[in-house]
Order: C-alpha cells, then sequence, then structure tokens
C-alpha cells in the first residue's frame, strides 16, 4: 500500500468496479506484508483474502513467493511444479565444485564476457514465444541487483551489467544487425527450447517440403536452424554468446531457469564484491518524485493566493523558494495547463484556473 505505482493502479480499479456498480471489495485479495497499510485495509473492508509476504525479500527476488504463486496459480501454472523445478535447481546451484554447478559457471561467464566492470551488455534471446517476457524479467533482476556505485568496502566502482532482449526469431531483426556488425561491446545468451509447440492434429504439420520431397520441414525445424545460422553468424564475427538449453517448456522447467539466474546474480556479486540484494538508487528516485509532488501542491496554493495575476516559471521558483527547480516547476505546470487541471497557460505565464467543481460551489456559495 506504500508503492505509489500499485497503490494508484488500484485506485483506478477502485473506481472502474464502482462505475459498473460492484463491490470491489467482494473481488479483491491482497498480497501485501503483514501488518502494512494495505493488509489494514483490506481487513477492515473484509477483501477475499490477504497473502502475507516477506518485508525482507526484495521485489525482483519474490517470483517463488506469494507475489507470483498466486497471480501464476490463477492464470492456471502449476505453481507445486514451479516451486519443484527451483527447488532442484537449489540443489545443483549448492554444489561446491563449480563444473558441477550452473549457476556458478553461468556467473563466470558474465565475469569473462564483461571483465567484471560492466564493459559488455547482456543479450538475452529466447527461441520460444512464450518466453517474450523473459528479458524484461531479467533486466531488472539483474540490473537492479547489480548495478551498484559502491562496493562492500565504501569504494566506489559503478558496477553492472545492462540487459536488454527480446525473442528469436522474429523480434531479433530490430537489433541482430548491429550485434553482427556494429561495435562490439554485448555478449549473448541464447535460451534454447528443443520440443516444439505440442500438435493440434496427430501428425506434424509441414510448413515446407524438402528438395527431395522424402521429408518436410516444421516451423520448429525452421527456428531451430534460426538459432544456429543467428550462433553462426555471430561467431563469424568473433561475438560471444553461450546457449541455455532445456528439453521443453513447462512450470518445472521455467522454475528452474528463474532459480538459475537468481542464484547467477548472487555469484556474481560475491565476484566483484558489490551487495546484489538492496537498491539504493530506486529509493533515491523514489524521494525525488516526493519532492516533486511537494512542489505541485505549493505550486498550485501559491497561484490560488495570486490569482488572477499569471506567473512565470522563475517567478514561481523564487516565490517558492526554489530557484533551483525552475526546470521541475515548469514540466509540473505544462503537465497541469494540458490537462486542465487548476492551471491555465498564458503566454510564456500561468495562472491559477479553478477546478469545474470549485467553479461550482463558488457559484452557489454566491446565489446562497
Amino acid at each position: 500500500g506504500d508503492t505509489p505505482e500499485t497503490r494508484n493502479g488500484m485506485i483506478h480499479a477502485q473506481v472502474a468496479f464502482k462505475d459498473k456498480g460492484l463491490n470491489f471489495a467482494r473481488h479483491a485479495i491482497a498480497i501485501t506484508g503483514s501488518g502494512s497499510k494495505l493488509d489494514r485495509r483490506a481487513e477492515q473492508e473484509q477483501w477475499l483474502r490477504r497473502f502475507p509476504m516477506w518485508d525482507w525479500v526484495g521485489g525482483r527476488t519474490s517470483v517463488m513467493s506469494a507475489v507470483g504463486l498466486v497471480p501464476a496459480a490463477l492464470q492456471g501454472l502449476d505453481i507445486d511444479a514451479l516451486l519443484h523445478g527451483a527447488a532442484t535447481m537449489d540443489q545443483y546451484t549448492r554444489q561446491p565444485d563449480t563444473k558441477r554447478n550452473p549457476a556458478a559457471r553461468l556467473a563466470l561467464v558474465w565475469r569473462f564476457a564483461t571483465g567484471g566492470t560492466g564493459m559488455r551488455d547482456m543479450v538475452i534471446l529466447p527461441y520460444k514465444d512464450r518466453l517474450i517476457l523473459l528479458s524484461r524479467y531479467l533486466q531488472q533482476l539483474v540490473m537492479e541487483s547489480l548495478g551498484k556505485e559502491l562496493d562492500l568496502d565504501g569504494h566506489q566502482v559503478n558496477q553492472g551489467i545492462a540487459v536488454y532482449g527480446n525473442k528469436g526469431s522474429t523480434d531479433q531483426h530490430a537489433y541482430v544487425q548491429q550485434l553482427r556488425d556494429g561495435i562490439e561491446n554485448f555478449f549473448v545468451t541464447f535460451i534454447l527450447v528443443q520440443r516444439e509447440t505440442p500438435r493440434i492434429s496427430t501428425t506434424p504439420v509441414m510448413v515446407e517440403s524438402a528438395s527431395s520431397g522424402s521429408i518436410g520441414f516444421t516451423s520448429g525445424d525452421f527456428l531451430h536452424g534460426f538459432w544456429q545460422g543467428t550462433r553462426a553468424a555471430l561467431y563469424e564475427k568473433e561475438r560471444g554468446s553461450t546457449t541455455i538449453t532445456i528439453d521443453k517448456l513447462d512450470a518445472l522447467s521455467l522454475g528452474a531457469i528463474i532459480a538459475l539466474y537468481e542464484r547467477a546474480v548472487g555469484y556474481y556479486a560475491t565476484l566483484v564484491h558489490i551487495n546484489a540484494y538492496h537498491q539504493p538508487g530506486v529509493e533515491a528516485g523514489k524521494s525525488a518524485a516526493a519532492i516533486v509532488l511537494d512542489i505541485q501542491a505549493r505550486l498550485v496554493e501559491h497561484l490560488r493566493s495570486c490569482n488572477p495575476e499569471p506567473k512565470t516559471p522563475e517567478q514561481l521558483a523564487i516565490a517558492l523558494g526554489e530557484p533551483d527547480h525552475i526546470e521541475t516547476i515548469y514540466h509540473v505546470l505544462e503537465h497541469l495547463a494540458v490537462n486542465q487541471r487548476l492551471v491555465k497557460r498564458r503566454g510564456r505565464s500561468y495562472q491559477y484556473r479553478p477546478s469545474k467543481v470549485g467553479q461550482r460551489r463558488a457559484q452557489n456559495q454566491e446565489k446562497s
């Protein structure tokens, strides 16, 4: 209940339910820390259920908690298999023998590819449509965990690995040209799924006949060929890549992949001597946003007090005692003016514009 983005989404959902004449609480569950603002609200309004989450687990590493499991279950995923896959991977990633520990090996690949200083980006290319969101998940997991200014001794190191990607082979056309012929500042991770998509019919769908006519090619054959071709094309230009192969994509293997990357992040952080499990930069962004909202509230109140005299952003910055925030004030004024909320633009100046509700209230007071 304290994270603005999710709280705002909840408020919009509540309004939508109310507009349809529905009781939001009868359709809502809360996944939140015990005793939190949202937990108390859900209890007071008698929501359907409340699922507790640990306040010591960061959002990016909470997939295997109620945060990830409840939505997964509601979408029909086998969360028992998901957990089993992650638990099995845990066993492998606790092996002290590096050669038998896949997460340690993956972390060493990152260390080799980046020089331990983030000199190359990580490009994620899963060859499966259902893994299209994997690169976004890994972007947060890796960058929020490893993007740190200070090491464990307080020395400035500015560590991190930039992550981007999409899926092969369709979306890779957006950037493989640069990967092969452009600046060499990346390493690629291919994720290959051997099992093709289950067939609707009993016989394989052949999308093309072979030249001999004796056999044909499925779309899965093409996808496998595209992976091999892209990998070879990058290798020709000495572009580094690694491949993670799974037999089939199901809840078990997905749980294993998530656990593999979570553990690899921890190992890499140890290799480069940083803390992977805090996020001071995120908190800095939230604090800066709070400052903007505070300025907005004082800005509107000041314009209301000097209505109808228009003021420039520079004049308002001086009046509010915020001479270093002229640009912030300008953007706040533009935002309010474009949305026709409390501010009206007049050339380079701005003046207070009462809301329609406020105007009606003033008119009623005059009549009375």
